[in-house]
């Protein structure tokens, strides 16, 4: 019964295989319908996460049947079976195990060599069969799973298995941060209960929350002593013609240097001028290339070749030379050919050093982040750039600063800072504190008459820190306010009446894709179209949150969704 069982799902396995290389196969060229192309695309991604959950149960089946005792004429058989088995190749596929010398050492020998799966992957995934489905004793019984709830979470059909797989081993690679004994093991199942409510709730945002839980597992059982002598600028040394350097600090220092680079990536500040961070680029590139820095390179006759526009240097060239300034054997004044080639072991100028010549917004985040750092560093002290220091946003939640005077601070960009941090931060120039209560609402901001003013306008980026929309990444330096009541109606300008979006979903929400929700006595959340979320729930964007704010913001978007088809909560749907 048990090998009639095994035959029929290897064969239906060897049928699915070929029925998606001809299914890809007939799309690949067609002119189809882009509804069809769509839900091409759907079932394909769907086919992934049942792929996802295959490959572990197929380890598991591996690790579980001895697999790797086969004897050479099995895999031989296996082998000979292809793509298109019949009856009598899946019986000879069955094989047979043997205790004398085998191919494979062990289950995860038999998935590098054979199988041709990484040795680091293959051991992965025997120890993610470990925590999802199940242990093996040392005496070689199976037992139950490491994490049982993430493993209930795997095989639930409405689950993303491949959000599971990552929380997983997020959460068994900090097996010893929990400890022994019952503490750890309540310790293991209190981040597992998360984990699984992050994937339901908000799986867009679940990978960073989920590893943002083990950075705090991590880092609260660390002294503030322990993490003070580790910080640090750290000089590594020259490594392929580079200079590398390794930067640790802290949680509120870190929130600095991110405020700088936000700074840079904003063109409207002095710190991210273009123009300037262009021209210090160029310089760059002529001092590495050995050229003295140009004193004006608006004049093309002191510009570098490299610099030049090519199209102005083509359209010179093209040009008769000046016989004025030849003499009558065609050579200049001091003697050199004017026709001549140019002298072979002259090199050409580097064709990616042209990286540094384009325009500032297509560089690469990182060098772009780097030229900002390196101009404001040449700038300390010499009164350039003045009205540019940089602003830190520290985020005080009073309910919980009241209640608890523990864990209520965090940075605009969701970095849990501690209370003493928050204490001192405040303290220093360039900081500026918004208290909030445990909705995000702000309590200490006020409201303008028409536009959102400049403190409004700080108020509603420090508090939102990012799109609005539910899983967008786009932070609040480049949203743009969305004004959910229409002066032109009699709306007003109220900061619970304001949002955040990135361009894009901002002229989604204007075009009716989706719609932004007042809640009363709360931040706005959103209504995503039916095809979406069939169930019409309310959703908060928790990307910019920290693990604790995450579960907070959806606890209370799911009692508000629950209110709000009550009867009991007032809202409002804004209009496109």
């Amino acid at each position: 019964m048990q090998t009639s069982t095994s035959t029929e799902a290897v064969g239906k396995l060897a049928e699915a295989r070929s029925l998606i290389a001809a299914a890809w196969a007939d799309v690949a060229d067609a002119d189809l319908p882009a509804g069809h192309a769509a839900y091409f695309a759907l079932l394909v991604e769907q086919l992934g996460q049942e792929f996802a959950r295959a490959q572990l149960f197929a380890a598991d089946l591996l690790r579980r049947t001895g697999a790797h005792q086969l004897d050479a004429d099995s895999f031989q058989a296996i082998a000979d079976a292809g793509e298109h088995p019949s009856a009598e190749d899946l019986a000879r596929a069955a094989g047979r195990t043997t205790m004398g010398r085998t191919p494979y050492k062990n289950t995860a020998g038999l998935l590098h060599n054979w199988l041709g799966i990484p040795l680091g992957t293959a051991r992965d995934r025997l120890a993610q069969t470990d925590c999802l489905i199940a242990q093996v004793t040392t005496a070689g019984h199976r037992a139950a799973p490491l994490l049982p709830q993430l493993a209930a979470e795997f095989t639930a059909p409405r689950s993303d298995p491949r959000l599971v797989l990552s929380a997983s081993r997020l959460i068994h690679g900090a097996q010893k941060d929990f400890g022994p004994g019952p503490a750890g093991q309540k310790a293991r199942a209190n981040i597992q209960a998360e984990a699984v409510a992050l994937i339901r709730e908000q799986p867009a945002t679940a990978r960073k929350h989920v590893a943002d839980l083990i950075h705090q597992l991590k880092s609260g059982k660390r002294p503030l002593g322990a993490l003070l002598s580790e910080i640090g600028l750290f000089k590594l040394g020259c490594r392929k013609g580079l200079e590398h350097y390794l930067l640790r600090v802290l949680p509120s220092q870190a929130e600095v240097v991110d405020a700088h680079l936000r700074k840079v990536d904003n063109p409207k500040t002095e710190t991210g001028n273009r123009e300037e961070l262009h021209r210090q680029a160029a310089e760059d590139l002529a001092a590495e290339n050995g050229d003295p820095a140009p004193p004006d390179w608006d004049d093309s006759e002191t510009m570098p070749d490299w610099a030049q526009d090519p199209k102005e240097a083509d359209d010179a060239a093209a040009e008769e030379p000046d016989h004025e300034d030849l003499d009558t054997d065609g050579t200049d004044h001091e003697g050199f050919d004017v026709d001549r080639e140019p002298a072979e072991d002259i090199p050409p100028a580097d064709p990616e050093a042209a990286e540094l010549l384009v325009p500032f917004e297509d560089m690469r985040p990182e060098l772009r982040h780097l030229m900002g750092l390196l101009a404001t560093l040449r700038s300390a002290g010499t009164g350039k750039r003045r009205g540019s220091a940089t602003e830190v946003g520290i985020i005080i939640d009073y309910d919980k600063m009241v209640e608890t005077g523990q864990d209520f601070a965090v940075t605009i960009t969701g970095k849990p800072i501690s209370a003493g941090e928050a204490r001192a931060a405040v303290c220093n120039a360039g900081i500026y504190p918004v208290v909030l209560n445990g909705r995000d609402r702000i309590l200490n901001l006020g409201r303008s008459q028409r536009l959102f003013s400049k403190s409004q306008a700080k108020a509603l980026r420090t508090a939102r820190r990012g799109c609005a929309f539910p899983g967008c990444t786009m932070p609040a330096e480049r949203c743009e306010l969305d004004h959910l009541d229409a002066w032109e109606k009699g709306g007003r300008t109220d900061i619970d009446r304001g949002d955040l979006y990135c361009t894009v979903h901002h002229i989604g929400r204007h075009c009716g894709l989706f719609h932004a929700v007042k809640v009363e006595g709360s931040r706005p959340m959103v209504l995503l179209p039916k095809s979406v979320d069939p169930e019409q729930r309310l959703h908060i964007n928790t990307h910019f949150l920290t693990p604790a704010e995450s579960k907070r913001a959806l606890a209370w978007a799911a009692e508000a969704t629950q209110l709000w088809k009550a009867g009991k909560l007032e809202v409002t749907i804004a209009e496109a």
